[in-house]
């Protein structure tokens, strides 16, 4: 019997933390983040992160665990997300697993395999040093060469998927496109219900402007500050989070506070768009459409409590 496992995911500033809030308690869930920024402590305004009384008493999972100082990439999510899941299983309950970063939710939802990219770390290490030197685009050249598909689905900026694929063709001699590929078309190990929450385009860029300047009004500069004063790297993952590396960049007087503003909020709206055309790639996807269903949080969790009795995974 494969176990019940509920994942909802969707666009930045779409309303899943609401929306997965009312579904845990509507039908005895415990919530797992598949959020990259909020594993991280002191990383509150940026990440969105869901605050202590806004939980109602649901336990979260992943959410304030790592120092900003630590590494957290893919493995480590997938390591942490199962071993979450136990502890949910074991309460009696259902994991559900909320956030917007798609392939951490793949590789959870088809235990996809990392193994390859275990073991020496020098070609990883020889890499970022590469990065940092001569910058994403030469990174992305090296990628085209050695895996185009590969290249055509990670962005120039996205230094970790970037090596990692590297690393994969340098390790294997194959291309992490088509592993992926071949570990995506393997079954999943749960007995799962997929949600994807979307609206209309122009309301969630809406919503996006509105909430960078609910940001900055509630410190986000000042919580960047801070991790900055901390000692934080510029090129750690922690400081890669939209927002976080805008204000870093101006802290460092690359730019103004008005444009950094403006190009979180532009950059915020283009990584939604990428999100949502990550989404619509996956298998087994069941679209929520707030704009169809209706904007409620009531609504939407009628939506997903319907489609998860048709399914037979709650009663």
């Amino acid at each position: 019997m494969k176990r019940p496992l509920i994942i909802l995911a969707g666009p930045t500033a779409v309303g899943k933390t609401a929306a997965s809030i009312r579904l845990a308690k509507a039908i005895g869930a415990e919530i797992i983040s598949a959020d990259s920024m909020q594993v991280y402590r002191h990383m509150d305004i940026g990440s969105a992160k869901i605050r202590q009384e806004e939980m109602e008493g649901v336990p979260h999972y992943l959410i304030d665990v790592l120092e900003p100082e630590e590494e957290f990439n893919v493995v480590r999510f997938q390591q942490m997300a199962k071993a979450a899941a136990e502890e949910i299983y074991a309460k009696g309950k259902i994991p559900l697993v909320a956030g917007g970063t798609g392939f951490y939710i793949q590789a959870l939802l088809y235990d996809i395999d990392f193994t390859e990219n275990d073991g020496d770390t020098s070609y990883r290490r020889s890499l970022e040093k590469t990065s940092e030197e001569k910058g994403g685009e030469y990174l992305h050249a090296m990628l085209r060469e050695a895996d185009p598909k590969a290249a055509e689905e990670i962005h120039p900026h996205n230094i970790k998927r970037m090596i990692r694929a590297l690393e994969f063709h340098h390790q294997t001699g194959g291309k992490i496109s088509e592993h992926n590929e071949a570990e995506r078309e393997k079954s999943s190990p749960y007995d799962f219900a997929y949600f994807v929450l979307t609206d209309e385009r122009s309301r969630l860029y809406e919503r996006i402007d509105r909430r960078v300047d609910k940001m900055m009004e509630e410190g986000l500069l000042e919580e960047v500050r801070y991790l900055k004063e901390r000692g934080v790297k510029r090129e750690s993952t922690a400081m890669q989070g939209l927002g976080y590396k805008e204000l870093y960049a101006y802290l460092d007087g690359e730019c103004t506070l008005e444009e950094a503003v403006r190009i979180i909020k532009r950059d915020t709206r283009h990584f939604a768009k990428r999100q949502l055309t990550w989404f619509k790639r996956e298998r087994d996807v069941i679209w929520a459409d707030k704009s169809v269903i209706g904007q409620s949080d009531d609504a939407v969790v009628e939506f997903m409590r319907k489609e998860l009795k048709n399914r037979g995974i709650i009663k």
